[in-house]
């Protein structure tokens, strides 16, 4: 059965048949995944051509990851030739390999996320015409919409800064930081900040298309080799200014500038902060490993064990729901409770710990294997 799904699905003198043949297909792998385990080798060939020719089209994001290791590279070798020490070896090789780690596991997840979509599109409330113009304004502020939120929610929530503390991880703020992303993300249900996209009409393909537009442009902002951007930019778009904000460790620029592409959810919304002086970059209480793996589950594992140890299930729920740094003990604090904490008095200049409210390095290690 795989054999002919796969068959009517990557033949492309049928558009008919492949139009049907994919939806059926992701279908039959959410309702029983160990078909992936007896199918041929060219069965699965067959499927990951399906992923990579249908389920992502046109799959932009991987026709830039060329031109992202291009920019990557020069950004690099500028840092070396003006002793910018923009990099550190270690540090680089464990975003590629987070990078690397992302698309594969996008792969999959990206297939049962489309087939969800699928399954709601079906019951949408309008039939959007992509052939109108303001189809793809509507699907442009939708999606950004929704970027907005998920990544505001990822900040506030346990469960989801899980996932997303990975792209927080590094000390460095540069073009590879960016290519830091998650390995758990569509899993644990990111998505789901999308999926009334398609109950009001939006097609499955197009909603995963304008995510991988949101993805690309947030590339060049990870950069401190540009800095302010004319006035009406600067007001309207993210840009690496205010992205630097965004990943700062620095108390006052904690949780602030969750756009996308447009800054003005985070000015409608409350939660913009303008770049002052230069951010400390990482965590309030860092990841010190540069193993991809470790990167990517260590928080996870971390809340489980907190979760575990709390002595009540109402407890343990409430490290999953509660923002980072909470607490049933006071041992560790939020955001909100070390700003509360803040005398007025207190020069902007100090960091705080999330973990035992100590001040923060201000200095980055450096090293010879640095740029």
């Amino acid at each position: 059965m795989l054999l002919t799904l796969c068959t009517h699905a990557t033949t492309k003198k049928n558009v008919r048949n492949r139009k049907m043949a994919v939806p059926l297909l992701v279908y039959v792998i959410i309702l029983d995944k160990s078909i992936l385990l007896k199918c041929s080798a060219f069965e699965f060939y067959s499927l990951i051509s399906i992923i990579n020719q249908f389920i992502l089209p046109p799959i932009v994001l991987y026709y830039a990851i060329p031109f992202f290791v291009l920019l990557l590279s020069i950004e690099a070798w500028f840092s070396y030739k003006e002793h910018k020490q923009l990099y550190e070896t270690n540090d680089t090789l464990g975003s590629l390999g987070l990078g690397i780690g992302n698309v594969v596991t996008a792969l999959f997840t990206k297939a049962l996320i489309f087939g969800l979509f699928t399954f709601i599109y079906q019951f949408r409330l309008f039939d959007l015409d992509i052939s109108h113009w303001w189809f793809w304004v509507l699907l442009f502020f939708a999606d950004d919409f929704s970027y907005y939120w998920f990544h505001r929610i990822s900040h506030h929530v346990n469960y989801f800064w899980a996932s997303h503390v990975v792209h927080h991880s590094s000390k460095y703020y540069n073009l590879a930081a960016a290519l830091r992303q998650t390995w758990t993300g569509n899993a644990t249900g990111a998505f789901l900040f999308w999926a009334w996209m398609p109950l009001v009409g939006f097609h499955p393909i197009w909603i995963l298309f304008m995510q991988q537009i949101s993805l690309i442009y947030q590339f060049w902002i990870h950069t401190e080799t540009i800095q302010k951007l004319p006035k009406a930019v600067e007001y309207f778009f993210n840009t690496p200014s205010h992205h630097r904000v965004h990943h700062g460790s620095n108390l006052k620029y904690l949780d602030k500038n969750h756009a996308g592409i447009l800054i003005i959810w985070d000015r409608i919304f409350r939660s913009f902060k303008k770049e002052e002086e230069r951010p400390v970059y990482g965590l309030t209480k860092n990841i010190e490993s540069f193993n991809p793996g470790i990167i990517a589950f260590k928080t996870w594992g971390d809340l489980f064990k907190k979760a575990y140890s709390s002595g009540s299930l109402i407890t343990a729920i409430k490290y999953f729901i509660n923002p980072p740094g909470w607490s049933h003990d006071g041992s560790t604090k939020t955001t909100a409770q070390l700003r509360n904490e803040q005398s007025p008095v207190t020069s902007n200049e100090i960091r705080f710990s999330a973990e035992n409210k100590s001040s923060r390095a201000v200095n980055i290690p450096r090293s010879k294997a640095q740029l």
